[in-house]
């Protein structure tokens, strides 16, 4: 069991917040400041900057955050290899993930749950967000991992990483090279979108009308159904398309894609783990675990 004041102190640090840290670890704010303050006498150190209402890690905590954070991932890694000894690991687990997260995202945590479970045979469904979410409430798979927006009540949704849509154009578009454009711009573009049902449009959808903008009024050239031949096609054109940050990474190294910030618009969302409402399939909950050790998350 780590101590508690680290756990409190990981809390405020992530957050940037006594009050929400309070609320996370459902202890008072008093108790939060009381477990800050010791630490700082025990490393002689102080933690946090404190302006007004705001609070910023000192360099002092910002050491403190790292280490706590490995300690954390160690602690991880014991509970999940100790809960493996007690369970049978044998069987067929039946996943979907849709387009972006199978493309860019599940191989290499499939790829170490087998190495460490092989005796558990893994069936991957890829397709749209919604796609996978059908799949599930019709019992075809027992492990979703989605992009979208939606929220059947039928289905458990559970985060699992960060991700930011960005607006994305070839390194030979007009705008390239512009640091900005405002969200007005936005409508005097040429678009590839991806289909209905897609997760990412979802998210687009719902982003867009915070800047009062609708798909329909953007100028649609192309709607394509998966994000490898959005790439391709971007390259090739002077068109532009909103896409997971995760599935350009290579393209924005080699310099062949280019990033172009909206003024006042950041688009981020979670991926999610679904499964249906009850106790999850206990391959699929061991799947969960593994994943979140993966990426070192709690």
């Amino acid at each position: 069991m780590a101590d508690f004041r680290l756990e409190v102190f990981y809390a405020v640090a992530k957050r940037l917040s006594f009050t929400k840290a309070a609320a996370e670890l459902y202890v008072t704010q008093p108790a939060v400041t009381k477990h800050i303050h010791e630490l700082e006498q025990q490393y002689n150190s102080k933690l946090f900057d404190r302006q007004g209402n705001k609070i910023q890690l000192t360099s002092a905590g910002a050491i403190l955050l790292a280490h706590a954070e490995n300690i954390f991932s160690i602690y991880r890694a014991i509970a999940f290899d100790m809960n493996a000894l007690l369970q049978v690991d044998k069987g067929i687990l039946h996943l979907g993930a849709s387009t972006t997260i199978s493309q860019y995202l599940i191989a290499p945590i499939l790829a170490g749950f087998k190495k460490k479970f092989k005796e558990i045979e893994l069936h991957l469904t890829t397709g749209n967000t919604e796609q996978i979410e059908q799949a599930l409430l019709q019992k075809s798979i027992e492990l979703g991992i989605v992009e979208g927006q939606s929220r059947n009540p039928d289905i458990s949704y559970t985060d699992f990483i960060k991700d930011e849509i960005v607006l994305v154009c070839s390194k030979n578009h007009p705008l390239a090279k512009k640091a900005e454009i405002t969200a007005e711009a936005l409508k005097t573009l040429n678009f590839i979108l991806r289909e209905q049902g897609s997760g990412t449009r979802q998210v687009l959808e719902h982003a867009l009308k915070t800047i009062n903008i609708k798909i329909s009024d953007l100028s649609v050239e192309i709607q394509l159904g998966n994000t490898e031949s959005i790439k391709s096609y971007l390259i090739h054109s002077h068109a532009v398309a909103f896409l997971s940050i995760h599935a350009i990474t290579k393209e924005l190294m080699s310099g062949a894609l280019r990033v172009i910030d909206i003024k006042d618009l950041c688009i981020t969302r979670s991926f999610h783990f679904i499964h249906p409402q009850g106790v999850p399939d206990p391959l699929a909950e061991k799947l969960v675990r593994f994943a979140k050790l993966h990426y070192n998350l709690g």
